[in-house]
Parts: C-alpha cells; sequence; structure tokens
C-alpha cells in the first residue's frame, strides 16, 4: 500500500520530536540488534511519517503478534456500538458450545479483560484450521480460576472466542468480517490470514537477533510460532495479523475520525476496567507492575507497566507484542505511531536490560510528538 504523507508541522506535530523519534528507532538497526524496523506517525488522520530502515524493503509487512489485539478488539467495538453485542451477555449464551465445566457464567468482558479464567486453553495448529473442531475444543476446556477473580492474559483462547462471537453475531468469519467491514472501508493494507505461499513475498520474516550457531532452536511455543508459513495462514486472530507501521498508525487514526464506529464507541471501549498486576510468568504478560486494561486494549493510565508510554495522557490506548512492537493512540494529542520489527530473540521475547529499554524509549517518545 502507498499512503500519502503530510508535513509534521502540517499535522500540528514538531519535527524535532519526530526527528529524535525516528532516530532512536533508526539506532536499533543500524547500531543494534535488529535486522529491520518500520515506523510511522498520524495525526488528524493523516499520516506523517512511515520509514523502514533495514533489511526489509519497505513494501513489507510484519506480523503483529499481540500488537493486533487492537484490531481485534476493534471489531467487537464495532459489534457492541451497534447493539450486536452487549458486555454483560454470557459468552455461553452466544455460543452454547463453551457454556461447559464451569464456563456458563464467563461474560463477553470477562474475555475481553483477560479476567475469563482460561488463559492457556489449547487451541493449536491444525486443529485452529477446522471450525468444527475449535467449537469442539470450546467445549472441553476448564477453568483455572472463578472467572473475574484475576487478570492473567490469555494468550490465544481469548481471541478465537472473540472470532466465534463476531460469527454467530453477523455469519460473517472473522477475517471476513475484518476485511469487509474495517480494512477495505478504511483502505488499509491490514491482512489476515497471509496465505501460506505468499509468506516470503508479504512478510518480513523473522529472524534471530541472538543465534550464536546452527544448533541453536527457537522456542516452538512462543512467537516463533509463527515464522511457520503454514501456521501463520491459519489465522489465529489475535497474533497472525500482519500490517505495516503505516496501517497500524492510520487504523488507530480510523477510529476516532472515520464513521465506522459509532460516536462514543471508542471512547467507552478504551475506559479502564481493570487495574492490577497481570498473573503469570514474565514470558506470558505476567508482571509486578499494573496493567490497565480496556475491552481487549492496554491503556496507560496515571500508573501502569512498561508496555504502555508513559507520556503524554492517561487515556493512551494500545497493544504491545513480541518481541518489542508497538502500537498506540493517544487521543487526547489525536497522534498515534506504530513501531514494527522482525527481530526476535531465540525465546521470543527480549527482557534483557537493552530490550526493555527499548520498549520504554521508543513507547515514549513516539507518544510525545505534540509541543
Amino acid at each position: 500500500m502507498s499512503y500519502e504523507l503530510v508535513s509534521a508541522d502540517e499535522a500540528g506535530i514538531d519535527p524535532a520530536r519526530l526527528d529524535v523519534f525516528l532516530r532512536r528507532a533508526r539506532l536499533e538497526v543500524e547500531d543494534g540488534p535488529l535486522p529491520s524496523a518500520q515506523v510511522a506517525v498520524a495525526r488528524g488522520g493523516r499520516l506523517v511519517a512511515f520509514e523502514t530502515y533495514g533489511d526489509a524493503t519497505p513494501g513489507k509487512r510484519y506480523i503483529l503478534q499481540s500488537v493486533g489485539r487492537t484490531v481485534v478488539a476493534a471489531t467487537v467495538w464495532k459489534l457492541l456500538g451497534e447493539g450486536l453485542l452487549a458486555v454483560d451477555e454470557r459468552v455461553g449464551d452466544v455460543i452454547p458450545e463453551f457454556a461447559t465445566n464451569g464456563k456458563e457464567v464467563v461474560t463477553v468482558e470477562h474475555v475481553l479483560t483477560h479476567t475469563a479464567g482460561f488463559p492457556f486453553a489449547p487451541l493449536g495448529y491444525p486443529k485452529m484450521l477446522d471450525r468444527a473442531r475449535r467449537l469442539e475444543a470450546f467445549s472441553t476446556w476448564r477453568l483455572d480460576w472463578d472467572p473475574g477473580s484475576r487478570l492473567q492474559f490469555h494468550l490465544t483462547g481469548a481471541a478465537w472466542v472473540i472470532a466465534e462471537l463476531i460469527e454467530r453475531r453477523t455469519g460473517l468469519s472473522f477475517a471476513d468480517y475484518l476485511r469487509t467491514e474495517i480494512v477495505e472501508p478504511l483502505g488499509l493494507g491490514i491482512l489476515l490470514p497471509v496465505p501460506a505461499d505468499r509468506y516470503d513475498e508479504v512478510v518480513a520474516v523473522p529472524v534471530a537477533t541472538d543465534r550464536t550457531s546452527d544448533e541453536q532452536q527457537v522456542d516452538p511455543w512462543g512467537p516463533w510460532y509463527l515464522a511457520n508459513a503454514d501456521v501463520l495462514a491459519a489465522g489465529e486472530p489475535s497474533h497472525s495479523i500482519v500490517a505495516s507501521a503505516a496501517d497500524m498508525a492510520l487504523f488507530f487514526q480510523a477510529l476516532v475520525h472515520s464513521d465506522v464506529w459509532k460516536d462514543g464507541t471508542v471512547e467507552e471501549a478504551t475506559r479502564i476496567r481493570r487495574s492490577e498486576p497481570p498473573y503469570g510468568d514474565k514470558l506470558y504478560g505476567g508482571s509486578d507492575e499494573i496493567a490497565n486494561l480496556g475491552l481487549f486494549c492496554m491503556v496507560s493510565g496515571e500508573i501502569g507497566g512498561t508496555w504502555t508510554p508513559r507520556t503524554g495522557s492517561p487515556r493512551t490506548f494500545g497493544n504491545g507484542g513480541a518481541p518489542c512492537q508497538l502500537a498506540f493512540m493517544d487521543p487526547e494529542t489525536g497522534t498515534s505511531f506504530a513501531f514494527l520489527t522482525n527481530g526476535y530473540p531465540l525465546s521470543g521475547y527480549d527482557y534483557t536490560r537493552l530490550g526493555e529499554n527499548r520498549i520504554t524509549n521508543i513507547g515514549n517518545l513516539g507518544n510525545d510528538l505534540v509541543a
């Protein structure tokens, strides 16, 4: 996709601050471990900057990992705004196959705030290719804890439930609904799924940043799962979406400036619903720091975790994702930014001091562009 750029001055963005942000992102490629990075900034519905650094061509798109959760969220927000779904509905009333093993009490809001109680519900490849087998898996899932009692990131299960909720209420598969109701009307290049035979053509292929010998293996259960073209093509909603940084920056702008979502819907969806340290191992989102959850998105809030920018307003929302990717919007300043990369440690996430500094510094600079 090609997008028209406007100048920083025209969009009301400080050119000096923008320059610092872009130079900081480029540093991670030119004097850091990342093979490539792509960044974009937008304001007022217009794209201000779009750069690709390193060995990926500008036309490549990146596997969003958990950054894609905001895209998933936006599909649900649209249904909520149109009255086709309600947060207090029980999931089992919409998807009867789900209402087993104590899950009858799980609400839509539980699923959207990662408090539903099935964080590691199994549904892998190739089972996830077939809707009947997905529904069969739903019926076997059991709760790890009472719904609503704990915040723990649901890695893939929540998004599959969201996808089925959308299909039950619209008659369209999640991928078709996303394409026809959001992506195509907005003229964006967001793609799900990526056909396996187009993997190398479309995707900035993941590269190991810390491999010292050919004998070292990646963690097949982490983000590297999607380095397999067939697995990516299976289209798991919350991680397999691919897009450019420009697509993501403009997607956030559309949430505010387009008529795809009813007035007030996005503001209500990005209101903080849970604010507490997420439970679990750090590799799967656990932390001692507070995470603020809207409806399937992270919100900066007055106090928050390392993945959300600490600059800009507390209303800043979006998601981070493996290995160190970021896409956020501050609705008070009107700016949005995205930072994407294809450089992954063998473990999938970079929780070294340098890796955490990358997330903190780039996120803060990207959300601090208006003087």
